[in-house]
């Protein structure tokens, strides 16, 4: 019988991938490969797509600059990703820049978010440091110190604080809005301001 999400979910959530995170600009990654590996290792059968447009390119583009959408299936499971075209600092890349080396680590980095969605590493967007079976329930007496100011995220597009999301009954903290708006449009944004760029992008295409 196959897999239901749930059961897929579950496997790759608990993987502890704390010691294979990277950094870039304060944001943390997983490789490709050892993410790629370890899913391989527990769904044998997993494959993914490279969604071409129609033109047959490898990216997508509205003239401006330039995004990549994949896809990744385990078990029958699909899930569908897109990430824009960025460059060391995490900022989109002109159109006419665009090189086929920025458009392949692009592909990489949004499979990468593909198999995040199965579970594996998914709470790294969350601003987690462990799974939830991995965690301590008690913090330690020496993690017992004084609480740290909270975090303040800006949107870049409107200057506003963002802030929390509850959307179909999942809770977006400001941190995991901040990493998602990143790793898809290429810049801190709050939920609205995702909204309207998710909808002008996809009205472009």
């Amino acid at each position: 019988m196959p897999a239901t999400e749930m059961s897929i979910f579950d496997v790759l959530n608990t993987v502890d991938v704390s010691a294979k995170k990277e950094q870039k600009n304060h944001l943390d990654y997983l490789s490709w490969v050892w993410a790629w590996t370890e899913l391989k290792k527990r769904y044998p059968t997993a494959n993914y797509d490279v969604i071409e447009n129609v033109e047959g390119l490898n990216y997508h583009t509205d003239g401006r600059t330039c995004w990549v959408k994949t896809s990744v299936t385990v078990n029958g499971l699909t899930h569908v990703e897109m990430l824009p075209v960025m460059d060391y600092r995490n900022q989109s890349i002109p159109f006419d820049k665009v090189t086929s080396m920025d458009v392949n680590k692009a592909i990489k980095r949004c499979l990468t978010k593909n198999i995040a969605l199965h579970g594996l590493g998914l709470y790294i967007y969350a601003g987690e440091d462990l799974p939830e079976d991995l965690a301590p329930s008690e913090p330690s007496e020496s993690a017992k110190v004084a609480p740290k100011e909270p975090e303040r995220f800006i949107c870049t597009e409107c200057g506003q604080l963002i802030k929390p999301v509850s959307f179909k009954g999942e809770e977006y903290p400001v941190r995991r809005i901040s990493q998602i708006s990143s790793d898809t449009y290429g810049k801190p944004m709050c939920w609205e301001c995702m909204k309207k760029t998710k909808e002008a992008i996809a009205n472009a295409e």
